[in-house]
């Protein structure tokens, strides 16, 4: 099911933490940053926090430059992002500025939160999400229902952690503060818990006044058949490896990337590479695993932009028996084989008869489809 991009945003200490424990807010982001995050959320659908933050800051959660206001009317979007906030016991101050300040809120909240939920502005929403609060029901809400592709998360540090740890966010904006806090009582950005294995991307570092921004995004795939953020990540490489296919007539162009369970990349390849007219994307790329490396395809993660084939007559074993014997156990894809070539060909249920995961993306299904477009019209 599709989601939104989801992006973390927070201004930390050099020492992790969002602020100190006095009375005031501790300013952690300069003048220049502050115009950055105005930027950011001037670019985005939708800005989302928790129920804490807005006890403990009654933020607004404004896009402040009229420039980039009028930049979204002009542009046939609302003028400010949506709001949406977060609450499982509906327990919340109806006179925050959070409710009384910009366009369009949301709150998404437990059945028995909606109960409690205080009278809000008419421009409100409340979403009951059943007896508990599910990140993935939440997101697949506000892109499905709300028509939001991009969301900005502002906190607090339990919603950021809760994202990260069960891979539904896409980025990581961290504005490093040139000062320490040194107080274990004081909030950090994440909490406690099991993170998912593996390092993230550095995709840029910047100076933004006198912090410094940190931009990342997570690599490990998912586990089982819950795609995490890392795995649209890896799947829409694989998309762009096929469009690197030299055309044919009587063959797929596929993409295939292999990652480790850390989010290492094994290897990547595609259909017809080196002027091999019958080789497929996943053998390639299989093919290209160094021996050192052979141990780690047991917990990797296999992404094709077109399921594994099942049947095939230019070679003696298919890519989803070349998949399994390699000891290959997941498998994402973003397309379904048609019948255009091999009838009635089932790629994924070869897979999953051996005990193999395969997970299916429709949203990127466009993205496989397009460089084949004339195979399939």
């Amino acid at each position: 099911m599709p989601l939104p991009h989801v992006l973390l945003s927070a201004a930390v200490s050099l020492d992790g933490y969002l602020d100190d424990t006095g009375p005031d807010r501790l300013l952690l982001s300069s003048p220049a940053d502050f115009d950055r995050v105005d930027e950011v959320r001037a670019s985005v659908d939708a800005i989302l926090i928790g129920a804490g933050t807005i006890r403990a800051d009654n933020p607004r959660l404004l896009v402040n430059s009229p420039d980039r206001r009028a930049a979204r009317r002009s542009a046939g979007r609302p003028e400010y992002p949506l709001k949406v906030a977060v609450s499982g016991s509906g327990d919340l101050d109806p006179a925050a500025r959070f409710w009384h300040t910009g366009g369009d809120k949301v709150l998404y909240t437990t059945d028995q939160g909606a109960e409690r939920a205080p009278a809000l502005p008419t421009t409100t929403d409340v979403v009951p999400l059943g007896p508990d609060l599910d990140w993935r029901t939440l997101l697949t809400h506000l892109h499905d229902v709300r028509g939001v592709r991009r969301l900005m998360v502002e906190g607090g540090g339990t919603v950021h952690t809760q994202l990260l740890q069960q891979g539904l966010a896409d980025e990581l904006q961290l504005a490093l503060a040139p000062l320490f806090v040194g107080d274990p009582a004081a909030p950090r950005l994440f909490g406690p818990g099991h993170f998912q294995d593996g390092r993230l991307r550095l995709l840029e570092t910047r100076p933004v006044g006198d912090t410094v921004l940190m931009r990342y995004e997570p690599t490990a795939p998912g586990t089982g058949s819950l795609p995490s953020a890392a795995d649209r990540h890896w799947l829409r490489l694989a998309c762009q490896l096929a469009t690197h296919c030299p055309p044919s007539e009587t063959a797929f162009s596929v993409g295939a990337v292999v990652v480790a369970a850390d989010g290492t990349e094994l290897a990547r390849g595609h259909s017809r590479e080196h002027g091999d007219p019958v080789v497929h994307a996943e053998e390639a790329a299989l093919a290209k695993v160094a021996t050192a490396d052979a141990a780690r395809l047991s917990g990797a993660t296999v992404y094709s932009s077109l399921e594994p084939c099942a049947r095939r007559a230019s070679r003696p074993r298919p890519c989803a028996r070349l998949i399994l014997d390699a000891g290959v156990r997941r498998v994402v894809t973003a397309w379904r084989e048609p019948d255009t070539f091999v009838a009635g060909a089932d790629g994924s249920g070869v897979l999953a008869s051996e005990g193999a995961q395969v997970v299916v993306l429709p949203e990127l299904e466009e993205a496989a489809v397009a460089p084949n477009r004339h195979l399939v019209g």
